[in-house]
Parts: C-alpha cells; structure tokens; sequence
C-alpha cells in the first residue's frame, strides 16, 4: 500500500494532480507512517519501544500502535519537554482547559515530572489524538488525520509559546523544523 502524495494536506507547497485513491479500508502500520513522514519530509527515530519519534527543539511526537485486533489504536502523543515551575500548575491547567475546550486536537493534560537528578520537581505537558485502526479506515482519512495532529500539535507548541510568553524554539535554534540531534 502506498500513499498518493496528492492526499496529503499542503503545507504551501503547489497542489499535486489528483490520483485515484485506494480501494477499501486499509490497517495502518508503522511503514504506513514512516512513509507518510518521509513524504511530509520529517526526520524520525525509532525508539527503543519500537515507537516512531519525530523530534523538535522542545517537543517530540510519539506515533505508536496499541492494541489487538478490532481494538488497535493508532496514537499520536506529544510530548512537551518545557518543564513549568509546579506552582504554577493551577495556571497552566487552566490554560490547556482553555485549549481543550476549543480544539478538537490534541487534547492536551499535564504530568508531574520528578527530575532524576534530584532537581525540582516540574509540570510537563503532553498532547494525544487517538484512532481506532482494528477494523480498518480510509486511506484518506488516515494520512489526513495524522497531518491534522502533527500540524495541532505544533499549534500547540506556539500556543503555549504564546500564552506565557516564553522564547520560542526558533529563536534559541534559528528555525522551526524536526531536530537533527534525534
């Protein structure tokens, strides 16, 4: 199974002629999505789950299946590497309820994150958009889907940038796409 470049969502590019799509419900895999990353041009790692990665300067993005069956999930996970100060909890839930409520992806919830090294103890943020792939989906609805999220998920990352006025990635890198150091 291949995906048809046309169905990707543009990030700007030229629009690219229609092709036929796929016939019927496919069940996505990892190759499936290394594929699609490859075609959206985002550098990716496996990690030593098994999971795909795609890293940023302050965040990266987890695209795992979970489950058997008619009740795999495809899951898309962001996780946020920002720490925020734990008292300022209370400020940061009511921000990402703020988000929650007007957007459908990712949703977004805070984890309390314990620094090994015996340092404070912070606020992390994590983002999750989920499918159920078990029974099989579109094709289309697939790739459009997991552009969605990566997009939403990036959204995010300027959002929160936004809401708190923190240094954005691109100014302490120089500019916005995937780390190379994966």
């Amino acid at each position: 199974m291949t995906i048809d470049p046309s169905s990707i969502p543009n990030f700007g590019a030229q629009p690219q002629p229609q092709a036929a799509g796929t016939a019927g419900p496919v069940v996505p895999d990892q190759d499936l999505v290394k594929q699609l990353l490859d075609q959206m041009e985002l550098k990716y790692v496996v990690d030593d789950e098994g999971d795909l990665a795609a890293p940023w300067e302050e965040f990266r993005t987890y695209f795992m299946f979970r489950g058997e069956g008619d009740q795999q999930v495809f899951s898309v996970r962001t996780f946020y590497d920002r720490p925020h100060a734990i008292d300022d909890k209370a400020k940061i839930l009511d921000a990402i309820d703020d988000w929650n409520r007007r957007t459908l992806w990712p949703k977004v919830y805070s984890h309390v994150h314990e620094e090994e090294d015996g340092g404070p103890t912070t606020v992390r943020l994590i983002g999750e958009a989920q499918m159920l792939i078990g029974t099989g989906v579109s094709l289309e609805h697939f790739v459009s889907s997991t552009v969605s999220w990566v997009r939403a998920s990036i959204e995010f990352d300027k959002w929160i940038v936004e809401t708190f006025g923190l240094t954005p990635a691109e100014e302490k890198s120089g500019e916005e796409k995937p780390a190379d150091d994966a």
